[in-house]
């Protein structure tokens, strides 16, 4: 498989490294070494990447699969792997590698050794190591100036015309140790991509739409994303993208763990439980998190108990002492939405914000908020119905009871308050003034499956079919609104949660061929155009960030188990 070093980074499982292509107001365009440390506010250059000739830049081609990067030109080649999550070698035959430092007067190279040169590089937080095997290391010069970047060089030997090296990042200390062969490095990261590809669920390639190579892009994406434990991060962590979406998200994770569960559980629950490890006393879940810090000014949906139910179903590993670990924070998450986020006291509560319900520019949210919208309480519902299964399995049947009923009269306030007998709506908290626009937003209480009266699925499933329904799935905003956008993200494009929702909710419904249809058509647009954040409704055009896990992990089990 090869990809575009544009929309794909080339980086690995485990690693905060990552080569791509930049090109902006900021950047010269070409490729890049970065570290993506430190959230999605800066793009972590650390190296501009040339290929040199004679002492000069000479123009070159890139080659990117899962394990390798060829930079190749006229003059000669250099194959880049990552062997380890620290580590990049480099190995080329007739021409040099460049590495121009992007830099600030604080960055410099020191002498650290026979040939070998030590990187402090402020702008990322990052010191490198940089060592020749084969050929020289010439750094020129050591400290940046307004004048002049530090440029790193490796040379090819002058008689062999072969160029062997590692960069190695490390924190403090450098400590002495030996590097593998080239080769032998390359061989040790295919071995470990292959069996995460092994792993990687199947599917069926169906009508010629190429699900197998699409399957192998999504396995490729999961697979570099994830991080090893660092900093604010306790566990190995599936970031949404090593692009520029460089955090973890509080729903974007729960389908990550999903995709995981079936032939990954520890993985899948680290994934789960990597926000329950930093939930607020008050039970609040911060918006996203990295290595770094988390960000509390809103959080994300509670999808978390529909996520463990899913999980519950597909594998039967998960130990009472697992449960024993969700339960308690599942029950202060759930209660924060009620005892915070009910401000007029009606027995829904409300986002406070459009990030609050993931949908960031819905129109629900056109006249501001607060909103009490209808997808809302439908997961909390989920939330306590699971919370009920979990009560009863842990020997708290007085506390099964009590969810089980407020669950009921949750969704009974719900058809009260938000079924108009024609469709869900959405709704000013303390007004109740429905709110503009055409968002499928409204359609979300179908999460519910069977738990919904019949009449009323069967309504919202026209309304789906006849007005959301396109050749590449469902738009977030009716095509038919004056508010539609083909790039409006969440007025308009198709995007990968609520794709999985939805066929999930109408497969516990019965709809098993509208949920199968659904799928089939989300997963042939993104066999076609990438794991791309979000797409063109019409036109099934990648959008915005173009190597998303969410989207992957979506693409995997909706090709798996409902096409």
């Amino acid at each position: 498989m090869l990809f575009d070093l544009g929309m794909v980074p080339f980086t690995r499982y485990g690693s905060y490294l990552v080569l791509s292509r930049l090109g902006n107001a900021k950047r010269k365009e070409g490729l890049y070494l970065r570290n993506i440390r430190g959230g999605d506010n800066h793009d972590g250059a650390i190296f501009r990447i040339e290929m040199v000739a004679d002492g000069l830049a000479v123009p070159f081609e890139t080659e990117a699969t899962p394990t390798l990067l060829r930079l190749y030109g006229d003059k000669g080649e250099v194959k880049l792997c990552m062997s380890e999550p620290q580590l990049v070698q480099v190995r080329g035959q007739g021409v040099g590698l460049r590495m121009v430092l992007e830099s600030t007067a604080a960055d410099y190279a020191i002498q650290a050794g026979a040939g070998c040169w030590e990187i402090n590089h402020f702008s990322t937080e990052i010191r490198l190591r940089v060592t020749p095997l084969a050929g020289s290391l010439v750094v020129n010069p050591a400290k940046a100036s307004r004048e002049q970047q530090v440029a790193v060089t490796f040379l090819p030997d002058e008689e062999t015309g072969v160029l062997e090296g590692v960069l190695e990042e490390f924190h403090t200390v450098w400590k002495e140790r030996s590097y593998p062969a080239f080769a032998d490095g390359w061989e040790q990261v295919k071995k470990e991509y292959d069996d995460w590809l092994e792993r990687t669920l199947s599917v069926s390639e169906g009508h010629g739409e190429g699900l197998n190579e699409a399957r192998e892009l999504a396995a490729y994406i999961t697979w570099s994303c994830v991080v090893r434990p660092e900093g604010y991060l306790p566990r190995p962590a599936m970031y949404m993208s090593k692009n520029w979406m460089t955090n973890i998200w509080s729903w974007d994770h729960c389908f990550n763990a999903m995709a995981l569960t079936r032939a990954n559980l520890p993985l899948a629950w680290d994934q789960l439980m990597i926000f329950i490890d930093r939930q607020d006393e008050s039970g609040v879940f911060p918006d996203f998190i990295n290595d770094r810090y988390a960000l509390w000014n809103c959080c994300k949906p509670p999808i978390h108990g529909w996520t463990l139910r899913w999980m519950l179903d597909r594998n039967d590993a998960i130990t009472n002492e697992m449960l024993e670990e969700v339960y308690e924070p599942l029950c202060r998450w759930t209660n924060w939405w009620f005892r915070y986020r009910d401000d007029d006291q009606d027995g829904i509560p409300q986002y406070n914000h459009g990030y609050d319900c993931g949908w960031d520019n819905s129109t629900i949210f056109l006249e501001g908020a607060p909103i009490e919208s209808p997808d809302l309480p439908a997961y909390l519902i989920l939330q306590m119905d699971v919370l009920a299964d979990l009560a009863n399995r842990l020997g708290r049947p007085e506390e099964a009871a009590r969810w089980q009923e407020k669950a009921e009269m949750t969704l009974q306030r719900l058809l009260e308050k938000h079924w108009n007998g024609e469709n869900f709506f959405a709704t000013h908290s303390g007004s109740d003034q429905p709110t503009q626009g055409d968002s499928l937003i409204r359609y979300m209480p179908l999460v519910l499956g069977e738990k919904l009266p019949q009449h009323i699925r069967a309504k919202l499933i026209v309304d789906l079919q006849e007005r959301f329904l396109t050749e590449n799935g469902l738009a977030t905003e009716s095509p038919a609104s004056s508010f539609y956008r083909a790039d409006g993200y969440w007025l308009g494009p198709i995007w990968a949660p609520v794709t999985m929702l939805l066929v999930d909710g109408l497969r516990q419904a019965g709809e098993v061929a509208f949920s199968q249809e659904i799928a089939r058509r989300f997963c042939r647009m993104a066999a076609r155009s990438g794991m791309a954040e979000n797409f063109d409704a019409l036109t099934g055009d990648g959008l915005r960030d173009r190597a998303f896990t969410w989207t992957s992990s979506v693409f995997l089990m909706l090709a798996h188990e409902y096409v």
